[in-house]
């Protein structure tokens, strides 16, 4: 009897990948543990050439953010090429499995083949393609956030909460637009999983005007457009509260710089902060939302397992 899948993708990563998971995740707190580095040095270099220090002084630190940079470019490498690895050996593994399931039901209706063929060349891709970042992804970026923003709040606490701020509403209108991506995206999947079945179908190869088509066509093309509206709607606003908290910073940080009640440096490696902040929190929104679509796509795949296991076992169990 074959064992069941998971319920969701994150425990069949889990389950299937967990010992690469956890190299991952190493690798990814390596990355986030040196993302403050050069914010001070930054801070350090401005402070040296305000204050009029030595050059060897700034040499150094100079140097000593370009070998922190080289390093942390370097674990990235590793980091993404393992991710990818990963990623494409569980992919091809999905593919055997989809495949052996499938031969050993003897899929005999044109429906059903046509699910198969979907499952096997198209939706096994994202969900192999989402497992090498599973685990490690969300990691990464919330350990950058956490590192960044703890180091912020050490030079200034009052100057970086209230640039922070800004960031306050998109945890009202994120997971509301998100919502709504996601369930565009699982009606996407079935409507898609439908059409592929009257494709190979006997309904489908009947019509040879394919008149039948046009609506699902149009149905995928509408729910499409509709995830792209909502998908870039979010990315606007999302930038527009990024800049605002920038300006701010700028703005009350330089004001609070010329009263002489803190330094450049610190007003820089701030702002400086708060751009290293906008990419982490844009990939963190972004993995939300593929782990959404991605988790429907790994559900239909593990029922769609479940049934030929089932068709498996019935055939098993008929008197020879």
């Amino acid at each position: 009897m074959r064992a069941a899948l998971p319920r969701g993708v994150i425990g069949y990563a889990l389950r299937f990948t967990g010992r690469h998971q956890v190299g991952l995740a190493i690798l990814s707190v390596a990355v986030f543990l040196l993302s403050a580095a050069p914010l001070e040095l930054q801070r350090r270099v401005v402070n040296t050439i305000v204050d009029h220090g030595q050059l060897t002084t700034i040499v150094w630190l100079a140097v000593g953010y370009a070998g922190v940079a080289l390093l942390e470019q370097g674990l990235k490498l590793v980091l993404n090429i393992y991710r990818g690895w990963v990623s494409e050996s569980t992919v091809r593994a999905l593919r055997r499995q989809a495949r052996a399931y499938a031969a050993a039901a003897g899929m005999a209706d044109a429906d059903e083949t046509g699910i198969e063929v979907a499952v096997v060349l198209e939706e096994v891709e994202p969900i192999g393609g989402f497992t090498g970042i599973s685990v490690s992804e969300p990691l990464l970026q919330a350990g950058i956030l956490a590192s960044v923003v703890s180091y912020m709040l050490y030079l200034d606490a009052k100057l970086t909460l209230i640039a922070l701020a800004f960031f306050l509403p998109q945890l009202v209108f994120v997971p509301l637009i998100q919502g709504a991506i996601n369930r565009r995206a699982k009606s996407r999947i079935l409507t898609k999983r439908g059409l592929s079945g009257k494709i190979v179908g006997a309904a489908g190869a009947a019509d040879r005007q394919w008149a039948w088509a046009d609506e699902p066509i149009s149905r995928v093309f509408t729910l499409n457009m509709g995830i792209y509206k909502l998908k870039f709607t979010m990315n606007l606003l999302m930038n527009i509260m990024h800049h605002s908290a920038v300006a701010v910073a700028l703005g009350l940080g330089g004001w609070l710089a010329l009263e002489g009640r803190i330094e450049v440096g610190t007003v820089v490696a701030i702002v400086g902060g708060m751009g290293k902040l906008n990419d982490p929190w844009g990939d963190l929104v972004n993995w939300v939302r593929e782990f959404s679509v991605v988790d429907v796509k790994y559900r239909l795949f593990a029922q769609a397992m479940d049934r030929l296991n089932a068709r498996i076992q019935g055939s098993s169990a008929q008197p020879a």
